[in-house]
């Protein structure tokens, strides 16, 4: 499936949801163009990771006609040439509402190898029942940072804000629930929980708290504002090993959570209260 341009989205345009199965819906966007705004050579990737996507409103109808309803994991690759445009998504995910399926595998059959085509790069997912499962809220790893006392008067993106102590050696983890950015093409505001994990030079904590408030008028999808963070911290940092992660707050019955580290292959996703 070929990719698009963010503004031919159907974001921000009043937009029927189609009741019946349609894989046509998924609007794919080519990740290479911010990439290479942001030095990300797409054929030596400096990190690997997913985009984790949370579903909370999936539903078909079973071959008796009667509803299923599930909640829904889906995993992206983050080397996948394409992410998915979120209200594309929605649209798709709705389609099957008023559809017959013979049983849940089929219908994860089907998803798969839709969002693997739309996405360019295999796509897992899991469903779980909404009785006998429980989706345990929990603190995200590391220190927190957002008490410190700090005076903010940058509201886009600023990477120059970040320092690092000198001559000082440092493994940790850090996190902050005041990242806020906004979508892209509609300027709708993300808001998300952030961690940082990372080996190297000590950052300065408080420069990294003025730099992801700096993200607070930035408009970006979630995919592209932690990879930009992953990135800056790179550059300006210099750590040898890192991590960035975000939780953002569910839109439409979806969170959007992507992953990036040069180190880690598994990460603690825990669920925060805000999803």
């Amino acid at each position: 499936m070929s990719s698009n341009k963010a503004t031919d989205s159907l974001l921000g345009k009043t937009t029927p949801y189609c009741a019946e199965y349609d894989a046509s819906l998924l609007f794919p966007i080519a990740r290479k163009e911010k990439r290479d705004e942001l030095g990300i050579d797409e054929l030596n990737l400096p990190f690997t990771g997913l985009d984790i996507w949370t579903g909370y409103e999936i539903s078909w109808l079973n071959a008796k006609g009667k509803p299923v309803v599930r909640i829904a994991e889906f995993a992206f690759q983050a080397d996948s040439p394409n992410l998915v445009e979120s209200k594309s998504f929605k649209l798709y995910l709705n389609s099957f509402n008023g559809s017959r399926f013979a049983g849940e595998a089929e219908v994860i059959q089907l998803m798969e190898k839709d969002l693997s085509e739309a996405s360019g790069g295999p796509v897992v997912i899991d469903f779980k029942p909404l009785h006998g499962h429980e989706l345990l809220f929990g603190d995200l790893p590391g220190e927190n940072i957002d008490e410190l006392d700090i005076t903010v008067d940058a509201y886009q993106v600023d990477a120059s804000l970040l320092k690092t102590l000198s001559n000082k050696v440092e493994q940790e983890t850090i996190n902050s629930h005041l990242l806020k950015s906004n979508c892209l093409v509609t300027a709708q505001p993300d808001w998300g929980s952030v961690v940082i994990r990372y080996s190297g030079q000590e950052i300065e904590v408080e420069s990294l708290l003025k730099y992801l408030i700096s993200f607070r008028e930035h408009n970006e999808f979630h995919e592209q504002c932690v990879e930009r963070i992953f990135m800056d911290i790179s550059k300006h940092c210099q750590p040898t090993q890192l991590t960035v992660y975000a939780r953002y707050v569910r839109r439409g019955g979806l969170d959007i959570n992507p992953y990036r580290s040069n180190f880690e292959d598994e990460f603690d996703i825990s669920r925060t209260m805000r999803q």
